[in-house]
């Protein structure tokens, strides 16, 4: 993984202001990951981002090395888990193999690529390993760590998000033509 970043080392002493300047740092690209994760759902992704923060803060002490984004991502990834059981906004074991909302084919022509929407009808673990993967620049060792999974499981759940979106995608386009 590597040492830790001098800011979370600041701020595992004790910094307040360091703690600050990394909530700043990486709020937003925080917050562009639990929008995935929650389909779109701003609110629910700015509490996650706050209890992620919050969280963070309380325990920046067992931050020990790698990546500080990497580290939040974990817990956030976390956070959405107990959301998603709490709330059932959405089975975990199950995806959405075609969009309920398809267009009919004489609509074709309207319908244009929607990657948020398809990325919404993707697990949370397979949504979550392609938006740190490729959203996020993550690579496969980063994610696995980040969400607390074997490198195979994220591999897995990287190829099989690729492979639903292309399937979904896809659709759509020849709908279009």
């Amino acid at each position: 993984m590597g040492e830790i970043e001098p800011l979370a080392r600041l701020a595992a002493a004790g910094d307040a202001a360091a703690f600050g300047v990394l909530v700043r740092r990486h709020q937003s690209k925080l917050r562009g990951f639990l929008l995935r994760m929650t389909k779109g759902d701003a609110a629910l992704a700015d509490d996650l981002a706050q209890e992620t923060f919050l969280e963070a803060f309380r325990k920046i002490a067992q931050f020990s090395e790698g990546s500080f984004f990497g580290w939040l991502c974990a817990i956030a990834y976390s956070r959405f888990l107990m959301q998603v059981r709490k709330r059932r906004l959405e089975p975990l074991d199950e995806a959405h193999d075609m969009p309920d909302d398809a267009p009919e084919p004489e609509n074709a022509s309207l319908v244009r690529l929607d990657l948020e929407k398809a990325m919404a009808r993707l697990v949370p673990a397979q949504r979550a390993a392609l938006t740190l993967c490729f959203a996020l620049g993550f690579s496969h060792e980063e994610a696995a760590a980040a969400l607390d999974m074997p490198l195979g499981t994220l591999k897995s759940h990287v190829n099989r998000g690729r492979e639903k979106l292309a399937a979904m995608l896809g659709v759509w386009r020849r709908m279009e033509v």
